[in-house]
């Protein structure tokens, strides 16, 4: 017994980070492939920027708003049982898209999609850190959000590939049917977690967390300005690319070397904060951001994928700093709410800025757009200027007002 129990154990870890990790990177593919699909539905049903942007906005508002919910769904029946049905439903979101005949089928089939993928965030990471006890599960969520970014990365350059040999609705249905077969093994091999697989976390010292009064919300202000570009940068730049004469492959393949670069950031912008602190690493990401952004516009195609991986780099860099950052503004019992509420606002900005920008570049063109968008990403310095006394002293008297 004293042998198989911890060999069980880790059994259950590595199937609970497995499965967790497949759903992540899926869930994340499907959400970045909108991208990729934009160019074509303007092209197939003539539709303006603003309205491209407002079919982002479906899918990743109702992915952004539905977290919640889906999470006390979960508490009242089961996590894996939530987590297959939701990776269902966004497979048949694309099943759907691919059977789209206009553009109420496509925001009906998008919405499909985004109540699907409201489960996976919040659902795998708890999974995660239910199985990994202790300083373990920090390490294990590292590598849960780590594969989001291998879909982000795999999945549109999946659907590139298909799109040279098929038309994109039956490339879309191919890729929505790899979605129910991954809630079928979701549901198979996810572990039954139980309260007592994280015993030891219940038992480990707990730690108070110093913060001030407004440093939480703050935080959450980057957060949400820093998403709301993020996301408005992606949506628009497979158009700048395509002004550039870039096909439709290539805009695939840029994507693809952002978000490599956006993984390879998160890595990256861990060790530069560790060295030259939070607060230097947003200064030095967001400024990258915004000037590369700018540096983009006037380059012909060849050079701006090459500038793509360093913007991707500093583009998602940014959001993994800050969200390192929530432990250090909020007590140990409000973490999981705080969390909560951070990837709410930062996911719902993401969602709603596309079709806001989408606008802009009705009113004044894409590449205006881009510089609008930059200056929104300086837009956040001052205030990382204001977070300095929250995150240097703290206390621990603003944490009821935070969280």
């Amino acid at each position: 017994m004293t042998v198989t129990a911890p060999a069980e154990t880790k059994r259950v870890e590595r199937r609970a980070l497995a499965v967790a990790c497949g759903a992540h990177a899926l869930h994340d593919g499907y959400t970045d492939l909108v991208y990729i699909m934009l160019p074509i539905w303007q092209h197939e049903f003539g539709l303006g920027y603003a309205v491209l942007g407002l079919l982002k906005t479906i899918f990743s508002g109702t992915l952004a708003g539905l977290q919640i919910p889906s999470s006390l769904l979960a508490e009242r029946t089961s996590p894996p049982l939530v987590l297959a049905l939701g990776t269902a439903l966004a497979g048949l979101g694309y099943c759907c898209l691919g059977l789209s005949g206009g553009v109420p089928a496509l925001i009906a089939a998008l919405f499909l999609g985004g109540l699907g993928a409201s489960v996976q965030h919040p659902l795998g990471s708890s999974l995660v850190a239910q199985a990994f006890a202790g300083p373990r599960s920090l390490r294990a969520l590292g590598t849960y959000n780590f594969a989001g970014d291998v879909g982000k990365m795999t999945l549109p350059a999946a659907a590139s590939l298909l799109l040279l040999a098929l038309p994109w609705r039956e490339a879309l249905a191919l890729l929505g049917g790899l979605g129910l077969l991954a809630a079928v093994l979701v549901f198979a091999l996810m572990p039954r977690i139980g309260a007592g697989v994280a015993q030891d976390a219940k038992q480990a010292p707990r730690r108070r967390a110093p913060t001030l009064r407004f440093g939480f919300p703050l935080l959450l202000t980057v957060g949400v300005i820093d998403s709301a570009t993020r996301m408005a940068f992606l949506t628009y730049l497979p158009f700048i690319l395509a002004g550039k004469g870039a096909s439709l492959q290539t805009v695939g393949l840029s994507l693809t070397l952002v978000f490599a670069g956006g993984a390879a950031g998160k890595i990256a912008c861990a060790l530069i904060g560790a060295r030259i602190g939070t607060l230097a690493t947003v200064w030095l990401t967001e400024a990258v951001t915004a000037l590369g952004i700018v540096v983009l516009l006037p380059l012909p195609l060849e050079a701006a994928l090459l500038l793509l991986p360093v913007i991707g780099v500093a583009l998602n860099g940014t959001s993994s700093v800050l969200y390192g950052s929530v432990p250090d503004l909020v007590v140990p019992e409000k973490r999981t709410r705080a969390f909560g509420i951070f990837y709410t606002g930062t996911i719902g900005a993401g969602a709603v800025s596309p079709a806001f920008y989408g606008l802009i570049g009705d009113a004044l063109g894409i590449p205006a757009t881009l510089v609008v968008i930059a200056g929104g990403v300086l837009a956040t310095l001052p205030l990382t200027v204001m977070l300095r006394p929250a995150l240097a002293r703290g206390g621990a008297a603003g944490t009821k007002d935070a969280a």
